[in-house]
């Protein structure tokens, strides 16, 4: 899991971003230790319908929809034939339904259609990145109805797959996923995705600027994931014991 491929990014999304440099080296271990990317809906519908997957194969996304996925990570993407997904954010997006709020610079709509033309699927992400378990029900189903809506509008073709804002779902969450239309959904779990979490929670592993070359390689391998993710565990945890009060809280009050 990718979010922005910057040089200089905002201070806000740093921690979360990789250097242009970081990710062609990335991809170039991927092709050396003899992985195949697949994009989210070929994964979930091999899954689903009993198909087969490549040997080794590994799903590289992107969240939000950040300009330096177009400029620095396309290429790459493109030299060595690698298909990804990008989970946008429509609201956050340059162009006539930026709603504001956005981290950093973000994609505009005619990139967007360059990456979906060069083999990059294109998921939705909500429309303005709420955390999707704490909004009421009319809430939920504008910010699936309305993401899905545009992505439709602006490439011909809805969007199959979709990424929880913040990684955070629940069973209703879900379901409203699967009913606003999207057949897989990713969360984030810092696990490898399996068959068994169900298509609407697969889990990935965060790439994050710190991550160097032998952690990477770890992860890619899915060694010492319980280790190397241990306090974001913690946090998560507890994470979920506070949201889970406070969806609780309008009911007691």
């Amino acid at each position: 899991m990718y979010h922005a491929v910057a040089r200089d990014p905002d201070p806000s999304t740093r921690g979360l971003s990789v250097t242009p440099a970081a990710f062609a080296g990335q991809l170039e271990v991927i092709a050396a230790e003899g992985f195949t990317p697949v994009d989210t809906a070929a994964l979930a519908a091999a899954w689903r319908r009993g198909g087969p997957l490549p040997r080794r194969p590994v799903l590289i996304t992107f969240d939000d929809g950040y300009e330096g996925v177009h400029r620095h990570a396309l290429p790459e993407l493109a030299r060595l034939g690698f298909p990804a997904t990008v989970f946008v954010t429509t609201g956050w997006l340059r162009g006539a339904y930026d709603t504001g709020g956005a981290p950093d610079t973000m994609l505009d709509w005619g990139q967007v259609r360059e990456l979906a033309a060069h083999g990059v699927e294109i998921g939705g992400h909500s429309h303005t990145h709420p955390p999707l378990d704490l909004v009421g029900e009319e809430t939920l189903r504008r910010e699936l109805g309305l993401c899905r809506e545009i992505v439709a509008a602006e490439l011909g073709v809805p969007p199959a797959s979709f990424a929880h804002p913040y990684g955070h779902s629940t069973r209703r969450v879900r379901r409203a996923v699967r009913d606003a239309g999207f057949a897989q959904a990713l969360a984030v779990g810092n696990d490898l995705a399996r068959r068994r979490q169900g298509p609407y929670a697969l889990r990935r592993v965060t790439v994050r600027r710190r991550t160097g070359a032998e952690e990477f390689l770890r992860l890619l391998h899915g060694r010492e994931l319980a280790r190397n993710f241990a306090v974001d565990r913690c946090l998560t945890k507890g994470y979920a014991a506070l949201r889970a009060a406070r969806r609780l809280a309008p009911r007691a009050g």
